[in-house]
C-alpha cells in the first residue's frame, strides 16, 4: 500500500503564479490517481520567513508520522533552518521549481547565503524533483545534488479548447506575476520605442510585489504608454486562456525561468515569441517559434518586436512552428506519472 503523502505548501496554493499552478494540478493529480494527499500550509510569510511561521512551519514538519513521504515546495524548503529539517522524520521529496538564490533583487551577500542554505537543506531531502532539465542541471552544479537524486516532471500544458482570433490593431501579451524577475518595466522600456507603430499591449498578472507593481505603472505613466498599455491583474483559467487567444504575439521579457509554464502555454495557443535567452527559456521555447535576445536589453527586445509587427510572414512562420511544437508538450498525466515517481523513490 502507497504511503500516505502530506504536500507542504507556504502560501495561497489558489495564487495565479507557475509555482502554484504547478502544485495545484500536481495535488489535483494525485488524488485523481487514488493517493492520500493532506495539504500542510507553512505560511504566507516564505521565502523571508518571519519567526513566528519558521517555527510553526518545523513544528508542522515534525509532526508527520515517519511512514508517510513529505512532498515540500521550495519556496519554502530552501528556506527552512537546516537544523531543524534534521529533525524531521518523514522522508522528505524537495519539490525545486528554481533555486531561490536565483531569484532577482538579492544583494550578493543574501544570494550566497539563501545559496548555501539551499544546499544544505537540498541534502537532507531522500529525493528532489524539479521541473525542467534546466534546474536539475543547475542543483548537479551549483548545489551539489546528485543526478541519481533527481527526477525532472516537466509542468503539463492544457490544449486550448477555441482557435486564436487575433486582434487588430495588433496586441502583444506578457503573462507573469508583477515582479522584478519577469523584466515587465524592459517590455514597456521596448514598447516605449515602438509608438509609430500600430499595437495593443495587455500584461496580464497579479501584484505579487507592490513595489514592483506600483514602480511599473508610475513606468508606463511616465512613457505615455497608458491608452495602449492595459495591467489586466490576476485572472482565473478561462480568461487567461482567451487573453492567449486574442493575442498577435506572445512577449515576455524575463531575466530567469526554471521551466515557464507561460511559454508552454503561449506554444500551446500557436503564438510567435520574444523573450529572453536565460535560464531554461531556450529548453521551453523552441528555436524556429521565437525571438530570444539578451535579458536586460530594452532596444533588442523592441528590434525583435518590430521586426514581427511589420513582418507578417515571419511572425506566421514562427505561430507556424509553435503549432508544431505544442504536438509534443507534456499533458498533466504524463507529469503526474512522474511526480508518483519521485514520490516512491522517496518513499523507498
Amino acid at each position: 500500500m502507497a504511503p500516505p503523502i502530506v504536500f507542504a505548501i507556504p502560501g495561497d496554493l489558489d495564487a495565479r503564479t507557475g509555482g502554484y499552478l504547478f502544485d495545484k494540478r500536481v495535488l489535483q493529480g494525485l488524488r485523481e490517481a487514488g493517493r492520500e494527499v493532506e495539504v500542510l500550509n507553512l505560511g504566507s510569510s516564505f521565502p523571508a520567513p518571519s519567526v513566528q511561521d519558521m517555527a510553526a512551519g518545523l513544528d508542522a514538519l515534525h509532526a508527520v508520522p515517519r511512514d508517510s513521504v513529505l512532498l515540500v515546495d521550495g519556496l519554502a524548503y530552501g528556506a527552512l533552518e537546516t537544523s531543524g529539517l534534521r529533525g524531521v522524520s518523514a522522508p522528505i521529496c524537495a519539490l525545486v521549481h528554481h533555486p531561490l538564490a536565483l531569484e532577482s533583487g538579492f544583494t550578493p551577500d543574501r544570494a550566497a547565503h539563501l545559496k548555501a542554505l539551499e544546499t544544505a537543506n537540498l541534502a537532507l531531502a531522500k529525493h528532489v524533483l524539479v521541473t525542467s532539465p534546466h534546474t536539475a542541471a543547475g542543483l548537479t552544479a551549483g548545489f551539489d545534488v546528485p543526478p541519481s537524486k533527481i527526477t525532472v516532471a516537466l509542468p503539463g500544458t492544457d490544449r486550448p479548447t477555441a482557435p486564436r482570433q487575433p486582434q487588430s490593431p495588433p496586441r502583444i501579451t506578457a503573462v507573469g506575476s508583477l515582479t522584478a524577475r519577469k523584466g515587465h518595466d524592459v517590455l514597456l522600456a521596448a514598447l516605449a520605442q515602438l509608438q509609430d507603430l500600430d499595437w495593443t499591449a495587455q500584461i496580464v498578472g497579479g501584484p505579487h510585489d507592490p513595489d514592483v507593481a506600483q514602480a511599473l505603472h508610475a513606468q508606463c505613466l511616465a512613457l505615455g504608454l497608458s491608452a495602449r498599455v492595459t495591467f489586466v491583474g490576476e485572472v482565473d483559467e478561462a480568461d487567461l486562456h482567451a487573453a492567449y487567444a486574442n493575442t498577435s504575439i506572445f512577449a515576455l521579457a524575463t531575466r530567469y525561468e526554471g521551466y515557464g509554464m507561460v511559454f508552454a502555454e503561449a506554444i500551446a495557443h500557436g503564438l510567435p515569441i520574444v523573450t529572453c535567452l536565460t535560464g531554461a527559456v531556450p529548453d521551453t521555447v523552441p528555436a524556429d517559434a521565437g525571438l530570444l535576445v539578451a535579458p536586460d536589453d530594452p532596444t533588442a527586445f523592441a528590434d525583435a518586436l518590430r521586426l514581427l509587427l511589420t513582418e507578417p510572414g515571419i511572425a506566421k512562420s514562427l505561430a507556424d512552428a509553435a503549432t508544431r511544437a505544442a504536438e509534443r508538450l507534456p499533458t498533466w498525466q504524463d507529469t503526474i506519472r512522474l511526480v508518483v515517481t519521485a514520490l516512491e523513490k522517496t518513499a523507498q
